[in-house]
C-alpha cells in the first residue's frame, strides 16, 4: 500500500469543494513540515487512503492515525518530527475545513484564536483565498465625505458629543467632482463613507448616486449607517449596488456597553432589509474591544457565515483619546492576523479588506494581512484637508498624502507581494439564486 498513488475518492458529506480544501491543506502542510499527511475514510474498523502519493519506507515506520469527525481521520508519516502542539494544530485545521456542527466549530475556532498562531494557519488561509478569490488585489477608493455623526458610540472620534473634532461635511458636487477624480487613477469602485448625518436626506444621497453612476464607470459602495428599507430601495434604484454596516460584535452586552444609544436588533434587521433591497452587503467585526472574549470573537466568525457576506469588514479597536475608552488597550496585529485568516478559511470566498487601521497598529500590518487571507486594499481619495478630521481612531496612516501617493503605494505594495491589481468591479464571488 506504500508505493501506491492513491486518487480522490468520492464519500459522503465530501464534496469536490472540501475535497479541493483538504488538498490545499495538505500540500501548504507538506511544505511546511518535513512530515507526510494522508487524509482517510474511516468505515468502522477499516480505513483508506482518500488521496495522497507514495510514502517512503523511511516515513511509514513513523506514523500517528489522528480520528478527526466521525468518518475520517488523517496519517501523519514523519510525526516524531512534530511537537504534540503542532499535531494539534494541523488536527485542527482538518477539523475547521470538514466540521458542519456549529458548537464543534465554534470549540475549533475558540482554540486557534487561544492557541499561538503556527505559521500553517497563515499560509492555508492565503492558499484558499487564491483558490475561491485568485491573486487579484481589488481596490476601492474611499470617500469620508462627512465626519457629523448621530451616534455616541464610545469607542468613536467622531461621536457627537466629541466636542474637540472639527467637523465638516462636503457638497454634492465635490463629493461627485472627487469620485470622478477616481477615473484617473484607474479605480473600479468608489465607497462613499459618512457618520451617520441626517443632513444629507435620501434624495440628496439618490441624487449623488445618480450622478457618479452616470459619470463614471465605477461601483459605488454605501457606508452611511442604519436607515430604514424604503431609503436602501432608493439607493440601490439610485444605482449603487453595495452597503458597508458593521455589526461590530455579535454580544448584544457588549454591543450595549459600546453603543449605548444604538439597538443590536435594529442593526441586525438593517443588514436584512439590505439583502432584501438587493445590495450586495458588507459587515464585520472589531478585535480587541474592552471586555471581549474570544468566546465572543468566535460568535462574530459565526454570525459572518450566517449573514452570508458579500465582504467582511474586520478592524482592529484603537483607543481614541477623544473617548470614554481612551485608556483601554488596543487590538493586536496577532489576534487581527488570526481572525482575517479564520474568516477566509470560514467564509471562502468572501472580499476581505485589508484596512488602513491595521496599517495604523503595524507598519506592517496590511501586508501581512494580505498575506493571511485578504484580498481588498481601500485607498483613501478623501481631500487631504478633511483627512485628518475623519478621526475614528488616532494616529491614522497616510493623513498626509494626496489620492495620487496612495494609488502609488497599493500598487507596490501588491507588486512587492507577488500580486496584481484587478481592473474589474470587484462584485460579490457569491452565487445567489
Amino acid at each position: 500500500m506504500a508505493n501506491e498513488i492513491y486518487t480522490f475518492k468520492q464519500t459522503e458529506n465530501l464534496n469536490q469543494g472540501k475535497y479541493s480544501e483538504l488538498r490545499h491543506l495538505t500540500e501548504c502542510i507538506e511544505q511546511l513540515y518535513p512530515v507526510r499527511v494522508r487524509f482517510i475514510n474511516i468505515k468502522e474498523n477499516r480505513w483508506e487512503f482518500v488521496f495522497g502519493q507514495d510514502i517512503s519506507q523511511e516515513l511509514i515506520v513513523d506514523a500517528k492515525l489522528i480520528a478527526l469527525e466521525k468518518k475520517y481521520g488523517i496519517i501523519i508519516y514523519g510525526v516524531s518530527k512534530l511537537s504534540a502542539e503542532q499535531q494539534s494544530y494541523i488536527a485542527g485545521l482538518y477539523q475547521i475545513v470538514l466540521t458542519t456542527n456549529r458548537q464543534s466549530l465554534k470549540r475549533n475556532i475558540i482554540y486557534f484564536l487561544q492557541t499561538k498562531a503556527e505559521e500553517i494557519l497563515f499560509n492555508f488561509a492565503d492558499t484558499i483565498r487564491k483558490f475561491y478569490c485568485g491573486d487579484e488585489i481589488h481596490l476601492r477608493g474611499l470617500i469620508e465625505f462627512s465626519n457629523y455623526c448621530a451616534r455616541d458610540c464610545l469607542y468613536c472620534g467622531l461621536r457627537k458629543d466629541n466636542k474637540a473634532v472639527f467637523r465638516y461635511r462636503l457638497p454634492s458636487q465635490e463629493i461627485i467632482d472627487i469620485a470622478k477624480s477616481a477615473m484617473v487613477l484607474n479605480y473600479k469602485t468608489i465607497v462613499l463613507q459618512s457618520g451617520e448625518d441626517p443632513a444629507y436626506s435620501i434624495e440628496q444621497l439618490c441624487y449623488i448616486v445618480r450622478e457618479i453612476k452616470q459619470q463614471t464607470d465605477c461601483a459605488i459602495t454605501l457606508s452611511v449607517g442604519e436607515r430604514c428599507l424604503a431609503d436602501y430601495q432608493k439607493l440601490r434604484q439610485a444605482g449603487a449596488e453595495r452597503y458597508l454596516l458593521r455589526f461590530e460584535t455579535s454580544n448584544q452586552e457588549l454591543f450595549k456597553k459600546i453603543k449605548p444609544d444604538s439597538d443590536y436588533q435594529a442593526r441586525i434587521q438593517c443588514l436584512k432589509d439590505l439583502r432584501k433591497a438587493d445590495f450586495q452587503i458588507g459587515s464585520g467585526c472589531i478585535v480587541g474591544l474592552p471586555g471581549q472574549t474570544v468566546e465572543i470573537i468566535a460568535e462574530d466568525l459565526l454570525l459572518m457565515l450566517d449573514l452570508d457576506l458579500d465582504m467582511i469588514g474586520i478592524g482592529p479597536f484603537i483607543p481614541n483619546p477623544e473617548t470614554p475608552l481612551q485608556a483601554d488597550n488596543k487590538g493586536t496585529i496577532e489576534m487581527m492576523s488570526k481572525v482575517i485568516a479564520l474568516a477566509r478559511i470560514l467564509t471562502k470566498n468572501t472580499h476581505l479588506p485589508a484596512t488602513t487601521a491595521v496599517g495604523s497598529i503595524d507598519p506592517q500590518g496590511r501586508q501581512k494581512i494580505l498575506r493571511c487571507g485578504a484580498n481588498v486594499l481601500m485607498p483613501n481619495l478623501t481631500p487631504q484637508e478633511y483627512r485628518e478630521h475623519y478621526r475614528i481612531y488616532p494616529d491614522k496612516i497616510c493623513i498626509k498624502e494626496q489620492p495620487d501617493d496612495c494609488h502609488g503605494c497599493v500598487g507596490a505594495m501588491a507588486i512587492s507581494l507577488g500580486r496584481t491589481i484587478a481592473q474589474g468591479y470587484g462584485h460579490s464571488l457569491k452565487s445567489r439564486v
